[in-house]
């Protein structure tokens, strides 16, 4: 609050006795994208200090002269906004340098007028400093920073991530084929409120999703992982770990067994792609509340990932919880497959086919098509096929079935799946091959990915809005990739010396 007052006394000082500005040239500058050019003039506090040295080659990479900014000439009253790319560059800043507030990274501005100076804030002039501003009155107040990052447009970071990419594409060389294998995932993210503290008591109860925590309206109740059955191994991508028998004596409870970690929060799903001797890097991302589930992140990350590849990847890693036929569909229709481990369904699991793609029964005959309906029931709208028992449909040939199957007697045998091809794959899919177990182990890409942004706070976010952490992880994601960008660019260096 002392800060604020003093900030706004020095403007009311300037505003009633306004000082003569100094002549000096680089108060007006252009932005990081020219500044980072080697031909770029900067003024000499700026070439002295390292960390503007630092940040002009972190950030110049990015397109800063493009950036989407609000419309100047809008149509409410009031002062004409200020530019929002400065904004943006110092976020990248803060979350780098792993400041938790808003008010360090204005004391860090502070400390580092060049670091001010080539971020593009507009300047206030001032006789008797030496840079020939003032750092203090240049620099917006902490709540503005705050407020700026719950307000700004997804989109206009979303186009910075785009750039990222555009990059990492033309500075890689063309046969790694950047893009061409991915993989998914997501990471939850605890919101700041005090039913994800365990040390608070709580009356009500903590974990009720009918009453929405005060101090953040947005987030919702999930869990983290749920099991309801122990194991004395984790098993394998292929072979799943066996659950132990039901007990006959001693029953374990049921209100004991553990079932999940709940938190209220949201989740931030990635595609990410690992480029053999150069790292991993960050194709799409997307934020969502808790409340959904990880299968619901795949199609708009993948319409992401082919809109900044401009082609569909042909190859793609995901855990158990994208067991769903779209996902194999995608691929099969790019020209690849998806190692994806298999989730038993209703008891079934393996299942046969014909050459004609008809699910076989229990005694090995092919099932005939009875009909097919539109499914609503999920998220994605679908087309299903029902197969029934090829002895009693389309008309019953008077035999009996070959294996006394338990569902003779009630009519034969049914099959409803989904009528795309990705139903089948789901099934046929060889999970023993080098091939697939290959592909699998491109997940520890987004598991190295989701590794350093929780070393960047993606995890603990001190912000109780979800534009503004939806804003936040979008940065996050663009600093790993221009991290992974400068990378590239240092050993192409060290290669050509």
């Amino acid at each position: 609050m002392i800060a604020n007052f003093k900030w706004a006394g020095k403007w009311l000082a300037r505003a009633l006795h306004p000082a003569k500005p100094p002549t000096i040239a680089w108060l007006d500058r252009p932005d990081l994208s020219q500044l980072a050019r080697p031909q770029a003039v900067v003024p000499p506090f700026v070439t002295d200090c390292p960390v503007a040295q630092k940040y002009l080659a972190l950030l110049g990479p990015l397109d800063w002269t493009r950036f989407p900014e609000r419309d100047p000439a809008r149509a409410w009253p009031g002062f004409p906004p200020l530019p929002r790319a400065p904004f943006v560059a110092a976020y990248l800043v803060k979350i780098d340098q792993r400041l938790r507030y808003m008010s360090d990274l204005r004391h860090f501005l502070v400390v580092h007028p060049a670091l001010i100076w080539i971020l593009g804030f507009p300047l206030q002039p001032s006789v008797g400093s030496r840079w020939g501003f003032d750092p203090e009155i240049s620099l917006p107040t902490a709540r503005l920073f705050l407020q700026v990052l719950r307000t700004l447009p997804n989109e206009a970071l979303q186009f910075l991530l785009d750039g990222t990419v555009s990059r990492l594409a033309q500075a890689l060389p063309p046969h790694l084929r950047f893009g061409e294998q991915i993989s998914g995932d997501t990471k939850h993210i605890l919101a700041w409120v005090r039913e994800n503290n365990p040390k608070v008591y709580i009356k009500e109860g903590r974990y009720d999703k009918t009453r929405q925590p005060k101090a953040d309206p947005d987030c919702r109740l999930g869990c983290k992982k749920k099991h309801n059955q122990r194991s004395s191994g984790e098993g394998t991508p292929t072979q799943p770990a066996s659950p132990p028998p039901t007990p006959t004596t001693n029953p374990v409870p049921a209100n004991t067994v553990e079932v999940g970690e709940y938190y209220w929060g949201y989740a931030s799903g990635v595609i990410a792609t690992k480029v053999p001797g150069f790292g991993e890097f960050i194709l799409a991302e997307l934020t969502q509340t808790f409340d959904k589930t990880d299968i619901t992140y795949f199609r708009p990350l993948m319409q992401q990932t082919e809109h900044r590849l401009g082609y569909k990847p042909k190859f793609g890693a995901f855990d158990a919880a994208f067991d769903a036929f779209y996902v194999y569909e995608y691929f099969h229709q790019a020209g690849g497959f998806a190692a994806v481990p298999f989730v038993e369904r209703g008891g079934i699991k393996q299942r046969a086919f014909d050459p004609d793609g008809r699910p076989l029964c229990a005694a090995g005959l092919s099932m005939p098509l009875k009909g097919t309906f539109t499914c609503y029931t999920t998220d994605l709208e679908h087309q299903r096929s029902r197969y029934v028992c090829p002895l009693l449909f389309p008309q019953p040939t008077g035999q009996t079935c070959p294996i006394d199957h338990n569902n003779w007697p009630k009519g034969g045998c049914t099959t409803t799946m989904a009528s795309s091809i990705g139903a089948r794959l789901r099934y046929q899919l060889d999970r023993d091959t080098q091939a697939y177990k290959l592909l699998y182990n491109q997940r520890t890409a987004t598991e190295r990915i989701n590794s350093l942004a929780t070393d960047l706070g993606i995890e603990r976010p001190r912000l109780r809005n979800r534009q503004a952490i939806t804003n936040q992880n979008t940065l996050i994601y663009v600093l790993l990739n221009l991290r992974g960008l400068q990378r590239i660019h240092l050993q192409q260096v060290g290669l050509t010396e």
